[in-house]
């Protein structure tokens, strides 16, 4: 077999880059039955990258009415609830089970999303459950999960209940959505990282909302089939972009007629992973934006990764290969 020395050292860089990342595979744990779908999910993740897996607890002091309270008081208040975030993180490791990874757990003192949120400079992926009540210490999972997408410095998963198990034996594709920017660009490598990672096909989606009701100050002439076809033109240079940056992924695109939220959402229920991208601070890119990605995050039915922008150098390629979004 041909072995490609600039691919050998490129996956020892890599692996030398994701060994600086000390914390490895990061989750929040909070005791909820989401959060132990997290864990799940996420030990699977370090097993597959050869990765430590971090288990984080936080929890927060009560504000007592009072500040004349004794301050012993609330030292034995801290210790108390230190102690019962480490209960939970025991619990949680004894319910993963055996495993050859490395799995580290850690209890902080602080905000469930701001706690995260640091460690995830220093981590490959952050883990968290989605949906429903039983967040850190009593915090809604939903407020952490609409705090991290947009301020952490790494990729994070959302994970909801029920969507632990893995879906390898479907043969089901990773799934990215695409709005054409830059910050979609990003989001399209990362998951054909993922996909790469996982010995599984790539789909692109890009979902067009129905122009009757999506731009009804358009003429009544307007051709929605010929904006279809110009859309889908754009998708297949963006393929054939990717593909010549991932020659080895099996990769497809396709225009989807749909409210994105509606079409993401949908996909999500067969995807290996539905991957989406972000401004960093700020929400999704493009027609990903606000209200849309909240809605993929709220109802998605599998595993939602969320990419946070940053430089490559493989982006200022795309403009060779064809027709790009606007955005």
């Amino acid at each position: 077999m041909f072995h490609d020395p600039a691919r050998r050292v490129e996956n020892e860089a890599e692996r030398t880059r994701r060994h600086a990342q000390t914390h490895g595979v990061v989750v929040g744990v909070d005791g909820s039955k989401r959060s132990l779908a997290a864990a799940v999910w996420a030990l699977r993740e370090a097993t597959r990258r050869d990765l430590p897996l971090t288990l984080v607890s936080a929890y927060t002091l009560p504000i007592f009415p009072s500040v004349a309270l004794d301050a012993g008081y609330g030292s034995m208040e801290d210790s108390a609830l230190a102690e019962g975030a480490q209960q939970i993180l025991a619990a949680t490791v004894e319910q993963l089970g055996p495993t050859d990874v490395e799995i580290r757990t850690r209890v902080e003192l602080g905000d469930p999303a701001t706690v995260l949120t640091d460690y995830s400079s220093q981590a490959h992926l952050l883990v968290a459950g989605s949906r429903g009540r039983g967040g850190f210490m009593g915090l809604l999972v939903g407020s952490v999960s609409r705090s991290l997408p947009s301020n952490a410095s790494c990729p994070v998963v959302l994970v909801p209940l029920g969507a632990e198990e893995s879906r390898a034996g479907d043969n089901a594709p990773v799934v990215v959505g695409s709005d054409g920017g830059e910050r979609g660009r990003l989001a399209i490598l990362r998951a054909a990282e993922e996909a790469r990672c996982r010995g599984a096909d790539l789909r692109l989606v890009c979902a067009m909302a129905p122009v009757s009701s999506a731009v009804e100050w358009l003429p009544s002439t307007v051709d929605e089939r010929a904006l279809v076809d110009e859309l889908q033109e754009k998708m297949d240079a963006g393929v054939a972009w990717l593909k010549a940056q991932v020659p080895d992924l099996n990769v497809t695109g396709e225009v989807i007629d749909g409210v994105p939220v509606d079409v993401m959402v949908a996909e999500s229920e067969y995807a290996r992973l539905t991957v989406v991208g972000t401004r960093g601070r700020g929400g999704f890119a493009g027609a990903l934006l606000g209200s849309t990605s909240q809605g993929i995050i709220a109802h998605a039915k599998g595993p939602v990764m969320v990419v946070p922008f940053t430089k490559d150098k493989r982006l200022e390629s795309r403009p060779e290969y064809g027709p790009m979004f606007d955005g």
